[in-house]
């Protein structure tokens, strides 16, 4: 009942006119943006996207919030506002159907190190926080790659002292439509940070620019920022669609692997393991599968 109440909750504090039908059988062309009003980060990246963008602000609303827009080589893209925390919007996808989801969000961590970071969403396993259990959203890896490369060109440029990393799949939501973090943090400090949320809004501007040819791999192993695959993103024509770290492996089987293999926009043409990065116990299992998918893989 209460998952009931909440969609229809939703219902009663948003335009309709601004739904697009998941079941109408268009080809989304829809780009989003959608950031929190209890997210810190993501209200200061969202405003950096009006202001910066010159985004018109709508009649229509959504979640009893404005609802902006602009036009990027020719693409339609809106913003819109949630009332929930970011990770619990699995309900956006019984409402829109777009070409792509692009998540403003805040990241935290532990240690505080101030990182810029992109990542598919998702649950690898249980769904801890948002989303669905053993389930994860449709990858845009290229986007991701075009993302993470402006964060790291612009944090460089501007002289910011922040790390810039891809993070593994992890949390809600979990979406039948591409989707993506472009995430701020790793605490309050860094939130408010708004030559940092500068970057970020430039680097979610820079995920619906035009991909350029790339390969597209499944990384599999190592720590949650995975260095690794990030240098590889950065600096050859490698991009990573989903991402398992060493902490998940333990409940991860072949129906995760190619889940997350078929839940890629782009053809997932190799597998990178980041083969210290998995304990010895995962090894056999995950070639096991590898081999079952017929994917090749790779070792770094």
């Amino acid at each position: 009942m209460l998952a009931l109440g909440r969609f229809f909750f939703f219902h009663e504090n948003l335009n309709l006119s601004i739904i697009h039908n998941k079941r109408s059988g268009t080809t989304p062309t829809l780009i989003l943006f959608i950031a929190s009003t209890k997210d810190t980060a993501g209200i200061n990246i969202a405003k950096q996207l009006i202001d910066h963008y010159n985004f018109e602000k709508l009649s229509e609303t959504f979640h009893e919030n404005p609802v902006y827009t602009k036009t990027f080589q020719n693409k339609e893209t809106k913003l819109l506002f949630v009332n929930t925390e970011i990770v619990d919007t699995q309900f956006l996808g019984d409402l829109f159907n777009p070409q792509l989801f692009i998540f403003l969000s805040r990241h935290s961590s532990a240690k505080g190190i101030p990182t810029l970071s992109v990542h598919a969403p998702g649950n690898l396993s249980e769904a801890k926080f948002g989303g669905k259990p053993r389930t994860v959203s449709v990858s845009p890896a290229c986007a991701m790659k075009n993302a993470l490369l402006e964060m790291a060109k612009l944090t460089n440029e501007r002289g910011l002292d922040y790390e810039v990393s891809y993070e593994c799949t992890h949390h809600g939501p979990s979406l039948d439509a591409p989707t993506m973090f472009v995430e701020l943090g790793s605490s309050p400090k860094q939130w408010k940070d708004i030559k940092a949320a500068e970057v970020v809004a430039d680097a979610a501007v820079a995920a619906v620019s035009e991909c350029s040819s790339c390969s597209v791999a499944l990384g599999i192993g190592g720590p949650h920022y995975n260095k690794k695959f990030t240098d590889m993103a950065l600096t050859n024509q490698k991009a990573f669609g989903h991402m398992i770290p060493k902490y998940a492996l333990g409940e991860v089987d072949a129906e995760i692997i190619r889940q997350c293999v078929e839940r890629t926009v782009e053809t997932v043409d190799s597998m990178v393991l980041d083969w210290k990065g998995i304990k010895g116990e995962h090894k056999s299992n995950i070639i096991s599968a590898l081999e079952e998918l017929g994917v090749p893989s790779e070792k770094v």
